[in-house]
């Protein structure tokens, strides 16, 4: 039996359901969510969702209306975790996994550290979404317009238009399946990947006006504070991207965007040709994928900015 196949039969006996995926989510992990999600109310089930923060970019998904913020359901029978590689990335609502009778991971990340009782992952898909599309399919759960919208804005996302290296014939393949059934894959690109909030864009002044450059300028690094989001009522979501500038700079290899949060910092890592930054961030608490990666770091901006450098600096030709 495929795990597929044991994921499906869990699917099936299972009261209670809840789909989980990591914190500060991207259009990857909210587009697979709400496709899973959307999928699993047409097939006869009642599944909960639970993502307590977002960027209202994605409020043009079908079931972002539904999505809660906490549950009182004390044990659920099914916890499927999806673009998520570790139990820690699901932060505070960890709990919900953990106690779940059976536990499943639905991921594309190489650094996934199989937590589930079931695994579905494959670290050469660009997006989880591509993920979740096979297995809708291999269920045969049809695939609506509003689900293979969810699965696009996912694959649209995480492949930066479909731009990025991770990209395989197989992705256009399915995505001409998308097509196929009338989605507008302009539509989507426009609004997640082009539209931007009037927040973003003061918050990439002042990061674009903050870079600095490193290691003859191999490595560009930036970072906002809360003062700055504060000040221009950033919402969540709104320092999505940020880290590009430096990374689309000719000469650039790493570009590392940092962002001060209550708790420390969150980094975000961007390389170009040779850089695996999945191993740097590693070295650094977090992980993800060769070209993208990211982690939090419990300290002030110059002390994570010395301890990245540092990192860097040792991989850096």
């Amino acid at each position: 039996m495929s795990t597929l196949d044991n994921i499906l039969e869990e699917i099936d006996k299972a009261e209670s359901i809840v789909i989980l995926t990591h914190e500060n989510p991207d259009g990857d992990a909210i587009g697979s969510s709400l496709a899973l999600y959307n999928a699993l109310k047409n097939y006869g089930k009642k599944p909960d969702i639970i993502i307590p923060e977002f960027p209202r970019t994605f409020d043009f998904l079908a079931g972002v209306d539904e999505i809660k913020k906490e549950s009182d359901v004390a044990k659920y029978d099914l916890a499927i975790s999806l673009d998520c590689a570790t139990i820690k990335m699901l932060n505070g609502f960890a709990n919900y996994f953990e106690d779940a009778k059976v536990k499943i991971t639905i991921d594309h990340h190489n650094t996934n550290t199989m937590y589930g009782d079931y695994n579905y992952v494959s670290g050469d898909a660009p997006a989880c979404a591509q993920i979740v599309l096979i297995a809708l399919e291999y269920f045969k759960m049809e695939i609506t317009k509003e689900i293979g919208t969810c699965l696009l804005t996912g694959i649209i996302t995480d492949t930066g238009g479909f731009k990025y290296s991770g990209v395989t014939a197989e992705t256009f393949e399915l995505v001409a399946g998308l097509l196929n059934k009338g989605i507008n894959v302009s539509k989507i690109y426009k609004k997640v990947l082009q539209t931007k909030t009037r927040a973003n864009f003061e918050l990439r002044k002042i990061a674009a006006n903050r870079l600095e450059f490193f290691e003859d300028g191999k490595i560009a690094f930036t970072y906002i504070t809360k003062e700055d989001e504060e000040s221009v009522n950033a919402e969540n979501g709104d320092h999505e991207g940020i880290v590009e500038i430096g990374r689309d700079i000719e000469g650039v290899e790493v570009s590392v965007f940092l962002r001060q949060t209550d708790k420390g910092c969150r980094v975000s890592m961007r390389s170009n040709e040779y850089v695996n930054v999945s191993d740097v961030c590693l070295l650094l608490g977090g992980g993800g994928h060769m070209r993208a990666a990211g982690c939090s770091m419990q300290c002030t901006i110059e002390q994570a900015k010395d301890k990245i450098l540092r990192q860097l600096k040792s991989v850096i030709k």
